[in-house]
């Protein structure tokens, strides 16, 4: 049913019904819908005779709708899996951190996670220990697995996070030298928007997630990444697609944009959706003044992309990176650490 006619039915039901229990409705997200003309005020005004504010009566209006009709145990279609680009072609804010920080978190829950190192400069396999397997001759690579030159199994390309708190759940596709070299041979690529699906397509089956580390960079290497996240025939919405990680500051506001317009003309020509799951404001200390602070109030001002959490700008995250340690092994009682858990659990794995 649409949401604007549950609501309609909802108020329906809640003018018959008397002596409903109060919702507690703290930390609610905002939703917002259409209601017929003088609806609103009709129900305003009879929220008022009972002693109830608007949001209240909302409140209990669909708690009682939502009991009477509760949601299939599961998706009436067969979901895929889990796929996120971690995304913004500025460099330098963050989104190693945040992928393989939401990764790690999302496997130590118990969920089965893929990290693809889709940046040439590949800091995300450095960073967790695996650089010498950048530079390996005579292997193939991710690239030839997306151009169709490959012969082997992509699964051999995959090494293990072996820590004892990811339970073997937790993998990575390494980063790899010939990637700076990924948009020149996607140009040769037929249908090329879709070469890392392709790549990919053999290891859907053995993960419940799948974390893309994006490039700083616009261009076919991008497009490639945003195709592959688009929203599947029958998938849920806001299950796969984009986050952005931001500093508080306007060249982020613009790359922001430049993203927003690369995935929206992705999207019209190719007629396909890609959800924007939210940004994240990271490295933020309210102490670098007055234009920092204006620049957050204004991401928080943002509805769509939404802002899904502040990460502060504390010295834990770059000493993993630096000593090439997971961050949730190497202080999982941390702040960031718990940052990651909370966003992994916005995942709709």
């Amino acid at each position: 049913m649409d949401i604007q006619d549950a609501a309609e039915h909802a108020i329906k039901a809640w003018y018959e019904t008397e002596g409903l229990a109060e919702v507690d409705t703290e930390g609610a997200k905002t939703w917002g819908t259409f209601l017929p003309v003088g609806e609103p005020e009709r129900f305003k005004a009879a929220c008022a005779r009972r002693g109830v504010t608007y949001v209240q009566g909302l409140a209990q209006a669909l708690t009682l709708w939502l009991e009477g009709h509760p949601s299939p145990s599961a998706p009436l279609v067969k979901q895929p899996v889990v796929r996120v680009i971690v995304a913004n072609q500025k460099g330098g804010v963050g989104k190693t951190f945040v992928s393989s920080g939401i990764a790690q978190a999302l496997a130590e829950a118990g969920h089965r996670v893929l990290l693809v190192d889709y940046d040439p400069q590949g800091h995300l396999t450095a960073e967790l220990g695996f650089e010498d397997l950048m530079y390996e001759d005579g292997v193939e690579t991710l690239m030839m697995h997306m151009d169709g030159t490959a012969r082997g199994d992509i699964h051999d390309l995959l090494v293990a996070l072996d820590e004892d708190v990811f339970g073997g759940r937790l993998h990575l596709l390494p980063a790899s030298d010939d990637a700076f070299l990924r948009d020149v041979a996607l140009s040769k690529v037929s249908f090329s928007e879709a070469a890392l699906e392709r790549a990919l397509e053999p290891l859907e089956e053995d993960y419940d997630v799948i974390i893309i580390d994006g490039p700083p960079s616009l261009g076919l290497n991008m497009d490639t990444a945003l195709y592959y996240v688009r929203r599947r025939e029958g998938e849920l919405e806001d299950r796969s697609g984009v986050i952005t990680p931001v500093w508080a500051n306007r060249a982020c506001h613009r790359a922001v944009r430049l993203l927003k317009a690369q995935k929206d003309d992705l999207c019209a020509k190719g007629r396909i959706q890609i959800d924007y799951l939210g940004l994240i404001i990271n490295a933020y200390d309210s102490r670098r003044g007055k234009l920092v602070q204006n620049n957050r109030t204004e991401w928080d001002k943002s509805s769509s992309p939404p802002v899904l959490a502040v990460i502060g700008d504390l010295k834990e995250s770059r000493e993993a990176a630096d000593g090439q340690v997971p961050l949730l092994v190497y202080v999982p009682d941390s702040e960031h650490a718990q940052v990651m858990r909370d966003l992994a659990k916005e995942l709709a794995v």
